[in-house]
């Protein structure tokens, strides 16, 4: 039997407990904050499950994530359908008929294409764009880029869209169906009480022991000179006290409120694609559950977008040359210096994880610790 120090309670530190305790291995996991399940936290508020770091809808292509995660909730058939307000008017998301049909009054996919191929033609966008503004461009064309990608996307990360790399933007599907749903994964849907008991079910073994409020730092040198092995999903630099240098991270700052109407906004996420409004979305968390919850009550959030400091809470890696160089630095001093800990996780590995994505990075963790690979 190994015992095994899980830093943090995210899906990742949570999957790979529950997966050794099942094994028979004795697993201790500290959380920093006063609650197990990280980012994917949710509490009941007026009978609605807030999710307190952001909306998180779980989708997924890969069937056996699917069942995994079934094992520990029964989730209902959410199906992500984003609008975007621009100064008042409405727009649907992903870019789609709905979309062009708004903004140019045509109904057929033709017409759609022949507006935006003649507006890509006077821009004349380069073959191979080197940002983020010709990627978006050369996709959509400037009417759209415009109104529902320039002004999020800078608030958003911060930087002019020339100074951001093209593949982010990249991941956002554009449809020339009258299709709403963001996601074309065949898998999607909210779990029915909340994403907290999932992580609550995973540790719930008796030989898995949690403690909330414990910060790893406080005791960094105590647990390293032990004999248990350590699987970090905290920040990769914040491990090595920023030795080589602070890689880069995107923070938010969320403010939640009860409204006394029992609908504010009709969708569960709007966001808002002008750059003069501060924020970037507002989740109405009763609408993830299809309007459950008390009558004449909805809770409501605000996600603002902030630069990261030392201190801050990081959500999002900054994927650029310099953080990409940076990082793989860092995985090489993790090899010289911490050869028993494991990084994982968004923070530990430095990349942008969905839910479905860090329970496989966590899953193939535990084989390759297992000798199963």
């Amino acid at each position: 039997m190994t015992s095994y120090l899980v830093v943090g309670s995210g899906l990742f530190g949570s999957v790979f407990a529950h997966e050794m305790a099942k094994k028979g291995n004795r697993v201790k996991v500290i959380e920093k904050r006063n609650h197990v399940a990280g980012n994917i936290y949710t509490e009941e508020i007026e009978g609605i499950q807030v999710h307190k770091y952001g909306a998180h809808i779980f989708h997924t292509k890969m069937k056996n994530i699917w069942r995994y995660i079934n094992q520990f909730a029964t989730f209902n058939n959410y199906i992500n359908t984003v609008i975007a307000n621009y100064n008042g008017e409405i727009y649907s998301l992903p870019f789609n008929m709905y979309t062009f049909n708004k903004l140019w009054g045509v109904i057929t996919p033709e017409e759609a294409k022949k507006i935006i191929a003649k507006q890509k033609k006077s821009i004349k966008i380069s073959e191979k764009p080197t940002n983020l503004e010709e990627q978006a461009i050369s996709l959509v064309g400037p009417d759209v880029y415009q109104k529902l990608v320039k002004g999020y996307t800078e608030k958003q990360w911060g930087q002019s869209a020339t100074d951001l790399p093209a593949f982010i933007i990249r991941r956002l599907p554009v449809r020339f169906t009258y299709d709403n749903n963001y996601f074309n994964d065949p898998y999607q849907g909210i779990p029915v009480g909340g994403y907290t008991q999932i992580i609550q079910k995973m540790l719930s073994n008796d030989l898995i022991d949690v403690e909330t409020g414990t910060d790893f730092f406080d005791h960094k040198s105590e647990y390293l000179n032990s004999d248990t092995k350590i699987i970090f999903t905290g920040m990769i630099d914040q491990f090595f006290d920023y030795e080589l240098g602070e890689l880069e991270y995107r923070s938010l700052k969320f403010e939640t409120e009860v409204k006394d109407v029992d609908n504010y906004q009709g969708n569960a996420v709007v966001n808002y694609t002008d750059s003069e409004t501060p924020y970037t979305r507002i989740i109405e968390h009763k609408h993830f559950e299809f309007g459950k919850g008390n009558k004449n009550k909805t809770v409501i959030t605000h996600e603002y977008p902030k630069s990261w400091h030392r201190g801050d809470e990081p959500y999002y890696p900054i994927n650029n040359k310099r953080n990409k160089e940076l990082y793989t630095r860092y995985v090489k001093l993790a090899k010289e210096k911490a050869p028993n800990v494991i990084f994982g996780g968004r923070l530990g590995q430095y990349r942008y994880y969905n839910m479905d994505q860090t329970i496989m990075a966590a899953l193939q963790t535990v084989k390759k610790e297992l000798g199963e690979n």
